[in-house]
């Protein structure tokens, strides 16, 4: 089973869907994460706010950051290979990493579902 991470720039909180002002990127990403889960994929998500020794302690994570600073975020790894920087992965190139075989109507984004991760007295 291949292993999909993650690794997101600083946010607010886990999956950077709070706020007053959210990014359409940012929630259409985490339904697809969700999607995934939801699908048995293996998909893990590091916030550098949230959990910066998980960045600290990968070597390929630790060396990108070095090279590219934060602003490089997101970094994206497969199987501890990295496949895509500085934006986040669609959901057709997330099934492809992930060896799914689904149908294109599937690869669609419904985001009607997803959630803030915040509560009303979020102070993001």
């Amino acid at each position: 089973m291949k292993r999909i991470q993650v690794f997101d720039p600083s946010m607010c909180c886990s999956s950077g869907v709070c706020g007053t002002d959210v990014d359409a990127l940012l929630v259409a990403f985490s339904a697809d994460v969700d999607w995934l889960k939801a699908k048995n994929v293996d998909i893990e998500r590091f916030n550098l706010a949230q959990q910066p020794m998980a960045f600290v302690e990968h070597a390929a994570v630790a060396g990108f950051l070095e090279t590219a600073g934060a602003e490089g975020l997101p970094l994206t790894l497969v199987n501890d290979q990295v496949v895509l920087t500085g934006r986040y992965a669609t959901r057709e190139e997330l099934t492809r990493w992930a060896g799914l075989n689904v149908t294109a109507s599937e690869t669609s984004v419904d985001v009607s579902t997803s959630t803030s991760c915040c509560s009303s007295s979020c102070k993001c």
